[in-house]
């Protein structure tokens, strides 16, 4: 898979003055867009549209401080519409204009290139299991937050907190499977995975079709399909931040699986005084193709 994915990072920097087409990066790394854009958000700390924009500025921003063409020719050849728009652009990155780069010889700022090497460390293993599973439906509070990386999301929190105690016991009520319980789902996230971006939350439950929805509650059907269920254990929320980080630099990469669309489910349980967390997260998954 590593290797695959550097393939596809040499595509790239032959292409950096011409389009990037991620289906055809996918097609190289031998896996579907969705899944390189997970893996690559990842692995790279960036969404690949991020990295191929700073590839490129890196490199017209070596063309611009050799004066060897005109800036609007630079603009042209990565891709930009106009001077302007590739100055916008220049500036969002370097700080400075092109024009005064070129003009003072200002110090720029350099996107490495990208190489993926394994790391062996063995210092920890993970707990999975693979489940095949009939349709769902899940059954919830329905809210629109942003992606938060790392530390406490405000946006769950106080969502949670304005949900009425008597509604929720009604929900638990209607669980009917695995992971049972009120559980968090999140679906219809950004290919990207960048902090910041939104994505639809459920306080909900996992019922089986067709339960009626209670009232204020919004339900999402979920198809038959796999997934791999992971566990840990440890300080909340770093613990199920971490598992997320190292089911996607780690497990992918070592096991014949790859991610597909669909809602990702975690069952938590907090210390009483909620700094710890037991947690089951179920994500999506289909096996890789032989090649």
């Amino acid at each position: 898979m590593l290797e695959r994915l550097n393939q596809a990072m040499d595509h790239i920097e032959r292409h950096l003055d011409d389009s990037v087409d991620a289906v055809e990066l996918a097609r190289i790394a031998a896996t579907s867009e969705y899944h390189l854009r997970r893996m690559f958000s990842a692995l790279a700390g960036m969404p690949l549209s991020e990295y191929i924009r700073r590839r490129r500025l890196t490199v017209a921003g070596a063309e611009v401080l050799s004066g060897d063409a005109t800036l609007l020719e630079i603009a042209i050849r990565y891709g930009y519409g106009s001077g302007e728009a590739f100055a916008r652009a220049f500036r969002s990155m370097h700080g400075v204009g092109p024009g005064e780069a070129r003009r003072t010889a200002a110090a720029l700022v350099s996107q490495p290139r990208l190489t993926f090497r394994l790391t062996v460390e063995g210092s920890s293993s993970m707990h999975y299991r693979v489940v095949d599973r009939p349709a769902f439906t899940v059954t919830g509070f329905k809210t629109r937050i942003p992606l938060i990386h790392s530390g406490p999301n405000e946006s769950i929190i106080n969502f949670v907190r304005g949900l009425d105690k008597q509604a929720l016991e009604h929900l638990r009520n209607l669980s009917t499977q695995d992971p049972q319980g009120i559980i968090a789902v999140c679906d219809d996230l950004d290919p990207s995975r960048a902090e910041g971006t939104e994505l639809d939350y459920y306080h909900a439950v996992i019922t089986t079709p067709p339960t009626p929805a209670p009232e204020g509650t919004t339900t999402l059907p979920v198809p038959s399909g796999t997934w791999a269920v992971f566990t840990t254990s440890g300080p909340a929320p770093q613990a199920i931040q971490h598992l997320w980080r190292d089911i996607f630099t780690e497990w992918f990469p070592s096991n014949p699986y790859r991610s597909r669309p669909g809602p990702e489910l975690l069952r938590t349980e907090l210390s009483t005084d909620g700094t710890r967390a037991n947690a089951e997260l179920w994500l999506p998954v289909e096996r890789e193709a032989a090649h």
